[in-house]
């Protein structure tokens, strides 16, 4: 109320002025041009182009409600297309995360095809097709999105290396990302969806070199990455230590060249002392490998060590005794190395001796392992008896949970 009540004095001033100032002179306006000439006091003048300008603002409305209505009422306007492409891309999205993918796959494509940013849709679309089974048609909807939007070649290749990973096309898969790592040699997801991928065709050679990029792009957790880099070394050296194929090159010669691009900081960890030690056994390099675990184990006494210890036979297996039996005085009751002990033992055809490390081993621990040990040492020596009850014994503990056994008695030679 008080609005109108100004507003209504502000136009009773207004009024007064141009009142007053009409009274007091009326002017004079004369436009000549040519033969055209206009004259009038300038106060008509002045309302003459106010009144056109009034026009001109009631054309302009008119105009623009014809538009208005137009669009509204015609089907095919562009206020109704954007609307439809809008409604399509809303349900095409809703539906591929709810994992309907067929009616999703026609909204994506159908938005695709009229939006002028179709990107989203068209990759959408693709991976609609590709759970649907149609290969095929999510391969060609991917090369439109790579047309209509050329510089999306980067999320186009990332969703095409996942589709095919998802289809088990590794090698095409693999050729995607070389090509996206070659254009993009930074960036944190390519280099991640390799390093699955390796993992998945264990090929621990080529994510080896990967682990160097991987750490220096920060792309995984520091703890991850440490655990990743010493499994995978330590599948690539079980890999390259396996018997070789029929006219293959010298196996031994491609481990030794494998453990040597180990990096330095991870040749002392037992896994991949114990993965080498192995691999040597298997290739028939028994004394290297005893000289491999002897030092390892010299440097830090580790279970895992000695259990392979008391397998390999080294060149001298008085001298693999002797050390063996020198860690015995810093770990007197240690399951693994009692039985490494018993193994060596044997080797060196100390039969009482190997009987009485045997079972100070099963005394602290009952293993299958030991069972099965001591059990050919007694069916050697003649107890019978005693032997096929501890090879039923071992057999016991591989079927059920070990249980704490009664002591055994020990007897001499």
């Amino acid at each position: 109320m008080k609005r109108f009540a100004f507003a209504l004095i502000l136009l009773i001033a207004i009024v007064g002025f141009l009142g007053w100032a009409i009274a007091q002179d009326s002017g004079y306006v004369l436009i000549s041009y040519d033969r055209f000439r206009y004259e009038s006091s300038f106060w008509i003048f002045l309302g003459l182009i106010a009144c056109l300008w009034l026009l001109a603002m009631v054309v302009h409305w008119v105009l623009g409600l014809l538009h208005t209505s137009g669009a509204l009422v015609n089907p095919w306007s562009r206020r109704h297309r954007e609307r439809r492409v809008s409604k399509a891309s809303r349900s095409g999205l809703r539906e591929l995360a709810e994992g309907q993918w067929s009616p999703a796959l026609g909204h994506l494509r159908s938005a695709a095809e009229h939006d002028h940013h179709p990107l989203v849709h068209y990759l959408g679309a693709a991976r609609a097709a590709n759970e649907l089974g149609e290969h095929e048609q999510s391969d060609e909807l991917l090369r439109k999105a790579r047309e209509r939007e050329p510089e999306s070649g980067l999320a186009v290749g990332l969703t095409q290396a996942q589709l095919q990973i998802a289809r088990g096309q590794y090698g095409e898969a693999r050729e995607t990302l070389n090509a996206l790592h070659s254009d993009n040699p930074r960036h944190p997801y390519v280099l991640t969806l390799l390093q699955q991928l390796y993992v998945q065709l264990e090929d621990w050679s080529a994510l080896c070199r990967l682990l160097p990029e991987l750490r220096k792009h920060r792309v995984l957790p520091a703890a991850r990455l440490s655990e990743l880099e010493l499994l995978a070394w330590t599948a690539a050296i079980e890999q390259a230590g396996q018997p070789p194929a029929p006219g293959s090159e010298d196996a031994l010669q491609a481990l030794n060249q494998e453990w040597q691009t180990v990096p330095s900081g991870l040749r002392n960890e037992p896994l991949l002392v114990r993965a080498y030690a192995d691999g040597l056994s298997r290739l028939g390099a028994d004394a290297k490998a005893e000289e491999v675990l002897y030092a390892a184990l010299k440097r830090q006494f580790d279970n895992r060590l000695v259990e392979r210890y008391g397998r390999v036979r080294g060149q001298e297996p008085g001298r693999q005794l002797a050390n063996a039996e020198g860690w015995l005085k810093a770990n007197p009751e240690n399951a693994e190395l009692l039985l490494a002990l018993g193994r060596i033992s044997m080797r060196n055809a100390l039969w009482g001796k190997a009987r009485d490390y045997l079972e100070a081993s099963l005394r602290f621990e009952h293993r299958p392992e030991t069972c099965a040990e001591l059990a050919r040492l007694l069916a050697q020596l003649g107890d019978n008896e005693r032997s096929n009850r501890l090879f039923q014994e071992g057999l016991g503990l591989l079927d059920g949970p070990q249980v704490a056994p009664a002591p055994v008695a020990t007897s001499s030679q």
